[in-house]
């Protein structure tokens, strides 16, 4: 017996629409990354005179050889693999056991508690008064102040704890008590072996927060040598705008000016690759638990 439904003709158009909209989508995403990919090793005469549009023209590697020989972008570049790593590790820290605390129901004040929580949402302190407080803790230009004063987001913490409330069940906790385990060896030895999809989620979320973080380290960080890598390329990019405006006041050396520019182009868009490749090369290890993570929060949430 066939018991295929066939579609009507508003189906058919509503698919057709359907497809085309997400056609339109994927090339108004992939035509910016394949132009910057392309823009980073074409000749940077093609790509300022508009020549090169979407594929390289005049393949060359200059940009590439010249930010790997920048020794500050390398220094920038371990900077920001630690601050990550330290941040993060310090968010997943203070994130996962406060989510896990604010979903027990036996927690006294526990709504009173997460409304404390939500309110700083809402309302802050404001940018002075953190640099006075993060001042006063003596944590100007060092590493603590960029992952001490953001060492928990409200909002993943809200979404922990939905996951912990709709996918630990309640039962495993009681059996394990009448086992004789403590609040701590329940959290250490079963609630966190159950929560690698919502670790997954808040460790990508926490890490490209820090991989693209500059505002903070341009707020507290004087010292050059502890500037992360978007800082570093934030520099590179204003002495560029500098440079052209310079080109454009005085026309001495116009010619030789004019070459720097262009290459300076180029260098912009291979530091944009450079700054972004990481992300994109952990995202695919993470993305099982990390669409895990999000579905059991959006379905039982």
């Amino acid at each position: 017996m066939n018991t295929a439904i066939s579609e009507t003709k508003t189906d058919k158009m509503i698919k057709t629409f359907i497809y085309i909209f997400l056609s339109l989508a994927l090339i108004g995403v992939l035509y910016p990354v394949i132009y910057i990919i392309s823009a980073s090793i074409s000749n940077p005469a093609d790509v300022n005179s508009g020549k090169m549009w979407l594929f390289p023209k005049g393949i060359t590697l200059e940009g590439y050889k010249i930010i790997f020989e920048n020794s500050d972008i390398w220094r920038g570049y371990l900077n920001t693999i630690f601050y990550t790593v330290l941040g993060t590790s310090i968010n997943l820290a203070v994130t996962i056991p406060a989510a896990y605390a604010l979903s027990r129901k036996d927690l006294v004040g526990r709504n009173l508690l997460m409304g404390i929580f939500v309110l700083t949402m809402f309302f802050s302190g404001g940018l002075i008064p953190t640099y006075l407080v993060v001042k006063s803790l003596g944590m100007i230009d060092t590493i603590w102040a960029l992952v001490l004063p953001n060492a928990a987001a409200v909002w993943n913490i809200v979404i922990a704890r939905v996951f912990f409330q709709s996918s630990v069940p309640v039962e495993l906790e009681e059996s394990a008590k009448i086992d004789g385990a403590s609040n701590f060896k329940i959290f250490f030895k079963i609630i966190l072996p159950l929560s690698a999809p919502i670790i997954a989620v808040m460790a990508l979320f926490y890490g490209v927060g820090h991989w693209n973080e500059y505002f903070n380290a341009l707020i507290y960080l004087s010292d050059k040598a502890k500037f992360p890598l978007q800082l570093v390329l934030r520099e590179i990019l204003v002495l560029q705008e500098m440079t052209t405006e310079n080109t454009q006041i005085s026309g001495s050396m116009a010619e030789a000016m004019h070459s720097k520019q262009q290459l300076a182009a180029i260098i912009k868009y291979g530091v944009m690759i450079v700054s972004t490749l990481p992300i994109i090369v952990a995202y695919p290890f993470l993305q099982r638990h990390f669409v895990q993570g999000v579905m059991i929060g959006s379905l039982k949430g």
